[in-house]
């Protein structure tokens, strides 16, 4: 059996090329309602020729390794959209707008009406932001959530680790 050849990049992808690849760092995160914590997290972005970019975001407790996190989504372009599932029952339909600079660029998304199950933690409102550096990317996102009005929540710098 011989392998497919790999898709060509999508034209509504190509001016986000260098999103493409897995991305390692360390956060931190905190709200009124939890202990502040740190995080070690994992970031990656592929395709498959049409215009969006598939999306898989993992963290891991910063001192315990163990697992605290997981999305994963896609990144529609050529609007700047971001569809975000979490397997906690949490679903984010963001819109945004994106800012090149000569190395990449930096994202904002908001999602004024998150979609949550029944049984999932309510969460109201969210606004993510993506920076693209060269090699590094950081990330901050702020949510409104169980009563608390729209408070920071998590910070990251992570590094291309795979292109």
């Amino acid at each position: 059996m011989t392998s497919s050849p790999a898709p060509q990049l999508h034209p509504d992808v190509q001016p986000f090329v260098f999103m493409l690849g897995t991305w390692r760092g360390r956060g931190e995160g905190s709200y009124p309602t939890i202990d502040d914590f740190t995080y070690m997290e994992e970031v990656s972005f592929s395709h498959v020729g049409k215009p969006f970019l598939a999306y898989t975001q993992k963290t891991r407790h910063g001192e315990t390794g163990l697992s605290l996190h997981a999305e994963s989504g896609y990144w529609r372009f050529p609007a700047i959209e971001l569809v975000i599932a979490q397997p906690t029952g949490i679903m984010e339909a963001l819109s945004g707008d994106f800012r090149p600079n000569d190395s990449g660029g930096r994202f904002e998304f908001t999602c004024p009406d998150v979609v949550v199950t029944d049984t999932a933690v309510r969460v109201d409102r969210t606004i993510r932001r993506f920076t693209f550096e060269g090699d590094t990317l950081t990330y901050d996102m702020a949510m409104a959530a169980v009563g608390e009005p729209m408070t920071h929540h998590l910070s990251a710098t992570l590094d291309r680790v795979v292109p």
